[in-house]
C-alpha cells in the first residue's frame, strides 16, 4: 500500500463504482479536485472501502445542476476523516491496487468464472460484444469485479466483492455468486421449455397455468396434492356431516378452477377458516364442584354470588353426567357481571377457566360499532373475514371454552349495523347450538361455550339483550374486604413487580386501612393497587439506592412522602352542621357515592321561584319540585311559618356540578334539606338517607341499594334511611355492614324527617 492521502469523500446510495467503471453522478465537484474516494453507503452505513475515482468531465445539467463523471482507478481504504475548511468531509486514503499473481489457482479460478459467466450470457441471449469485453479482461482481480455489472446480484453481493482485497478470495466470492444466477437461469430455462411445447396453440391463460405447473414440478408440487391436503384436513377436522358437505363443494370448485383462476385464492382462504375451527375438539372439563370454588376463593376475595353460581353450574353438569343423562343444547350458562370498574369482573373469567379446565379467551366489545366484527362479513366482500366469535373458538382450539365479552355496555351502533342484536342469537341459549357466521355460512355450536359478559351499568345494555343474560351483580368491597383483597392479592403483586421480597417492607393492616380510606374513594381496588404501587416504588428506590436497609416498615411519614397529602375526608359532619344540607345516597357507573344536597334561601319571587344546579336531569329535577312542594303543602305540620314562603326564592344545589346526576332517588334528601333550612333545624351528621318521594309524602323504593349502603360505610355515616320496600334488599349486604349500621325503612317523609332532623331547640323559624 502506498502512503495515505487526503481526498473528498463522495457517498452514493444503494450504488458502487467498481475500479475500471465510469459512472455519471449530479453532483458538483470544485475543478481542483482531480481524485475523490466514492464509498457506497445503505440506510446511513459505509462500506469499508471504497473506490479512488478520477474526476473527468463536468456538464452542466438543464436544471441549473452540474454533473461529473468518475472513472473508478482502484480500491481504497478510508481512515481518519476530517472536515476541511470549505465545511467538506475529507478522508485519509490508503489506496490498494491489485497484484498481479501467477499461481496456477488464479488461472483456474479466472477459467471457471469466465466458463460460468458466459454461460449465463448463452441462456439470456445476450450480445456477443460483452463476451468480447469479458475476455479481453485479463486481471484476475478486474475480472472479478465484471460481476459489479451483473444486475441480478444484490447490493450487499456487491458491496461485499468491493470489501474483499485478496484477489483468490475475491474471485472464489464472485464464481459462488455466479454459479447461483446460473442456477436460476437453468431453472428459468427449463420452465420455458417445458411451456412452449404446449403453449403454441393456446390462449395465454393456458401459458401462465402450464408455467406454474412447471414451477410445482420443480418445487416438488403440484396442484393435485393440494386439494389432496384439504381434503385430508377436511377429513381429520371432525367437522359435521354438512359443513363437511359445504367443505367438498368448495374444494370441487378450486378443483375446476385451477390455481390460476381469480377466485382460487378466495376458496383456499375460505378453506383454510373452515378447518381452522375446532369442530371436533373439546377441552376435558374438571367437574368438581368442591374444588373449583376453592381455586375460586385462592384467586378472588368476596364475589360469592358469582362463585356460587360458577359452582352450581359444575354441578349440574357433574350430576347429568354421572346420571348419564345427554347434553341439553339449551342449557347453556351467560353470565353477566354488573359493576363498577376495578372490582373483578375481567380477571374472575380467567379464574372460571382454569376452575373448569376450559380455555380461556378474551372479547373486549368497548367501542364495537360493526354487526360484521360479531357475524362476520359476506365473502362477496374484499377482505372478508370471520366473526370475532369464529376466531375466538379457532384461538381457543376447542368448541367449550370460555369467551369474556369484555364491556358488552359499550357496544355502540351506527351505520354499519347494531352489533349489540347480533349479540341477541349469541347469548340465547334457545338459539345459539345454530349460530351462523355470515362468512362461512354453515352452522356453528355455540351451546358449549361458558359466555361470561361484563359491563358496568345495566341501564346501557338494550332490553332484548339483557332478558337473555343471567346477571350477578359486583356491588363493590368494604374497607375491611379491600384489605383483605390488599393483603392477600394485590400486596404481593405489586411487591413482586418492584423486585421486593416478602422479609424486605412490611405495612400494617391500620396503615393499609389508612390508604384506602384517605386515598381512594372507589368500588373496587384498582385505584388501591396503583397507590400500593407507587408506595412500594419509593420503597424499592430506598433501598437501591442504599438509603433504606431492609426490612422496611413503611409508617404513616413513609406513606404521607410517597402518596402526598391526604385526598379524601370524612365529612358528614362538616357539611351539615349548618340547616340546609343533607346527606343523600347515588349509585353511578363507578359505584355508590354520597351527595351532600344543599339548600338556601333568598328574597325573589316567591311563589314557584326554583332554582336547581349541579347537572341534574330531568327526573331529578322533577323530585326537587316535588320537594318543595310537599314542603309547602304540609308547612304546618311540619312547624314552618307558610309566610316563609312568601317573597322567597330557593336555591338547591348538588355538588359535584361537573358530574351528570339522574333519578329519583334523591326526592326525600331533596325534602329533608328544604324542611331543614325553613325549620332551623340542621341535619344530624351521622345520617344518610335515599328513596323516592310524592307529593302525598309516600317513600318509595329505589335500586343500588347495596351499592349505596357501602358508599354510606365507607363515609363514615352510622345511620341510614331507606324506604320499608328496600327492607329485604339488606339480605345482600354483608353482615359485617350491616352491624356496624342501622337501618330505619320508612314509609312516609314524616318518619324521614323526625329520624334525620335534630331536636327544635325552639320554634324561632329560618330567617
Amino acid at each position: 500500500m502506498e502512503s495515505p492521502e487526503s481526498l473528498l469523500l463522495l457517498p452514493i446510495d444503494d450504488s458502487i463504482v467498481f475500479p475500471g467503471m465510469s459512472a455519471t453522478l449530479a453532483i458538483e465537484i470544485d475543478e481542483a479536485e482531480e481524485h475523490v474516494l466514492v464509498v457506497p453507503r445503505h440506510e446511513r452505513e459505509f462500506a469499508d472501502v471504497g473506490t479512488v475515482a478520477e474526476v473527468g468531465d463536468r456538464v452542466r445539467l438543464p436544471g441549473g445542476g452540474s454533473a461529473v463523471t468518475l472513472t473508478g482507478l482502484h480500491r481504497g481504504i478510508a481512515g481518519a476523516a476530517h472536515t476541511d475548511s470549505d465545511g467538506r468531509l475529507r478522508v485519509e486514503v490508503r489506496q490498494h491496487t491489485d497484484p498481479e499473481p501467477s499461481d496456477p489457482e488464479i488461472r483456474e479460478l479466472v477459467s471457471e468464472y469466465r466458463a460460468v459467466v458466459e454461460e449465463i450470457l448463452e441462456i439470456r441471449g445476450a450480445d456477443r460484444r460483452i463476451s468480447a469485453f469479458l475476455r479481453s479482461i485479463t486481471a484476475p482481480g478486474q475480472l472479478a469485479d465484471t460481476a459489479g455489472f451483473s444486475p441480478d446480484l444484490s447490493f450487499e453481493q456487491k458491496r461485499e466483492i468491493l470489501e474483499t482485497l485478496d484477489v483468490p478470495e475475491r474471485l472464489q466470492k464472485a464464481i459462488a455468486m455466479q454459479r447461483e444466477r446460473l442456477a436460476e437461469q437453468q431453472v428459468r430455462q427449463r420452465i420455458r421449455e417445458d411451456v412452449e411445447d404446449g403453449a403454441e396453440r393456446q390462449q395465454r391463460e393456458y401459458f401462465l397455468r402450464k408455467q406454474m405447473e412447471s414451477i410445482r414440478k420443480e418445487l416438488g408440487e403440484d396442484e393435485g396434492s393440494a386439494v389432496e391436503e384439504y381434503r385430508k384436513k377436511i377429513e381429520e377436522s371432525g367437522m359435521p356431516d354438512e359443513v363437511a358437505e359445504q367443505a367438498e363443494r368448495e374444494l370441487s370448485r378450486l378443483e375446476r378452477s385451477g390455481e390460476a383462476s381469480g377466485e382460487s385464492s378466495m376458496i383456499r382462504t375460505y378453506l383454510d377458516w373452515l378447518v381452522s375451527v375446532p369442530w371436533g375438539e373439546r377441552s376435558d372439563e374438571k367437574l368438581d364442584p368442591v374444588g373449583a370454588r376453592e381455586v375460586l376463593d385462592d384467586d378472588h376475595a368476596g364475589l360469592d354470588d358469582v362463585k356460587q353460581r360458577i359452582t352450581e353450574y359444575i354441578a349440574v353438569r357433574k350430576l347429568r353426567k354421572e346420571r348419564e343423562l345427554p347434553d341439553d343444547k339449551r342449557s347453556g350458562a351467560i353470565l353477566t357481571l354488573i359493576g363498577p370498574p376495578g372490582t373483578g369482573k375481567t380477571s374472575i373469567g380467567e379464574s372460571i377457566a382454569r376452575a373448569t379446565g376450559r380455555e380461556f379467551v378474551r372479547m373486549s366489545l368497548g367501542g364495537v360499532r360493526d354487526e360484521a366484527e360479531i357475524r362476520g362479513h359476506r365473502r362477496t366482500y374484499i377482505g372478508a373475514m370471520p366473526g370475532r366469535l369464529v376466531r375466538a373458538l379457532r384461538d381457543a382450539g376447542t368448541m367449550n371454552p370460555v369467551i369474556m365479552l369484555d364491556e358488552v355496555d359499550k357496544v355502540g351502533a351506527d351505520w354499519r349495523g347494531d352489533p349489540s342484536s347480533a349479540l341477541l342469537e349469541v347469548l340465547d341459549p334457545a338459539q345459539n347450538h345454530s349460530f351462523r357466521d355470515h362468512y362461512l355460512d354453515v352452522e356453528l355450536d355455540l351451546s358449549g361455550v361458558l359466555f361470561i359478559a361484563t359491563a358496568n351499568m345495566a341501564e346501557t345494555i338494550p332490553a332484548p339483550l339483557l332478558d337473555r343474560m343471567e346477571v350477578v351483580r359486583f356491588d363493590g368491597y368494604t374497607t375491611d374486604e379491600k384489605v383483605a383483597i390488599a393483603r392477600g392479592y394485590l400486596w404481593p403483586r405489586q411487591r413482586e413487580r418492584n423486585g421486593l421480597r416478602p422479609d424486605e417492607v412490611e405495612l400494617a393492616d391500620s396503615l393499609l386501612g389508612e390508604v384506602i380510606t384517605e386515598y381512594t374513594r372507589e368500588a373496587g381496588v384498582r385505584n388501591l393497587e396503583r397507590e400500593l404501587g407507587k408506595l412500594l416504588r419509593k420503597t424499592a428506590t430506598a433501598i437501591a439506592s442504599g438509603e433504606a436497609t431492609p426490612p422496611v416498615e413503611i409508617d404513616r411519614k413513609a406513606i404521607r412522602d410517597a402518596l402526598g397529602r391526604q385526598r379524601f375526608f370524612q365529612e358528614a359532619a362538616e357539611r351539615t352542621a349548618v340547616p340546609g344540607v343533607a346527606t343523600g345516597l347515588s349509585v353511578t357507573g363507578a359505584g355508590g357515592e354520597v351527595l351532600f344536597i344543599e339548600a338556601a334561601g333568598m328574597q325573589g319571587k316567591g311563589k314557584d321561584g326554583l332554582l336547581l344546579t349541579g347537572q341534574l336531569g330531568d327526573v331529578m329535577r322533577e323530585s326537587a319540585q316535588i320537594a318543595l312542594s310537599y314542603v309547602r303543602g304540609h308547612a304546618e305540620e311540619l312547624d314552618i311559618d307558610s309566610s316563609g314562603f312568601d317573597e322567597r326564592e330557593f336555591h338547591l344545589h348538588v355538588p359535584a356540578g361537573a358530574i351528570p346526576k339522574d333519578g329519583p332517588s334523591a326526592g326525600i334528601t331533596m325534602t329533608t334539606a328544604l324542611t331543614s333550612l325553613l325549620s332551623g333545624r340542621p341535619v344530624k351528621h351521622t345520617v344518610g338517607m335515599t328513596g323516592e318521594v310524592t307529593l302525598q309524602g309516600r317513600v318509595l323504593p329505589i335500586g343500588g341499594l347495596k351499592q349505596k349502603v357501602l358508599a354510606a360505610h365507607a363515609a363514615g355515616l352510622t345511620d341510614v334511611i331507606i324506604p320499608e320496600r328496600n327492607r329485604g334488599d339488606l339480605d345482600d349486604v354483608s353482615e359485617e355492614v350491616r352491624g356496624q349500621l342501622r337501618f330505619h325503612p320508612v314509609m312516609t317523609v314524616g318518619e324521614v324527617l323526625e329520624l334525620a332532623l335534630e331536636p327544635a331547640a325552639s320554634t324561632t323559624l329560618a330567617a
